[in-house]
């Protein structure tokens, strides 16, 4: 039981540190200084910083109390919905790596050889375009996932019991 209950909360703290970097994400993207290409390497340095101490832990905590959760909850096993929640939580731990992290770190290199004078601002927007669109898509994905782990809905084939 007391098992359970540690990986529900390692769980939701998780996801907590997810929607918390993803929004902090969000904002420092939208807002950074664009006049001034040492502070706006800056703030890229600190959106970096951002996904890979917060974002990437944030979402292996949540991926692996999650699957760790279906093992030990055999009402779990036999639901569609955590396994629908776990294909998807793979897929955002992926996709983030991918278009989050990646990206981020990306463009605070390419910002920082702006800064210095050198860089391709074409290069730069694309990787931001990326970045911008994988922010969103992955904080849609993990809303989803808490509105699935609220809702439960019934998914696929009924058993006799029901």
């Amino acid at each position: 039981m007391i098992y359970r209950k540690s990986l529900k909360i390692l769980h939701e703290v998780g996801a907590v540190g997810v929607l918390g970097a993803l929004a902090s994400c969000i904002v420092l993207v939208y807002t950074a200084p664009r006049e001034s290409m040492a502070e706006y390497a800056a703030v890229r340095h600190g959106i970096a910083a951002i996904t890979q101490w917060l974002l990437v832990p944030s979402l292996a905590v949540v991926l692996i109390s999650g699957l760790l959760s279906i093992a030990a909850t055999e009402a779990y096993i036999n639901a569609a919905w955590p396994w629908l929640k776990a294909i998807t939580g793979i897929s955002m731990f992926e996709g983030s790596l991918l278009t989050i992290s990646g990206s981020s770190r990306q463009a605070a290199d390419l910002a920082a050889l702006a800064a210095a004078g050198q860089g391709n601002p074409a290069m730069l927007e694309q990787v931001l375009h990326t970045e911008w669109g994988g922010l969103w898509i992955i904080t849609v994905v993990s809303i989803a996932n808490i509105v699935i782990a609220v809702w439960r809905p019934r998914l696929g084939r009924r058993t006799a019991r029901e």
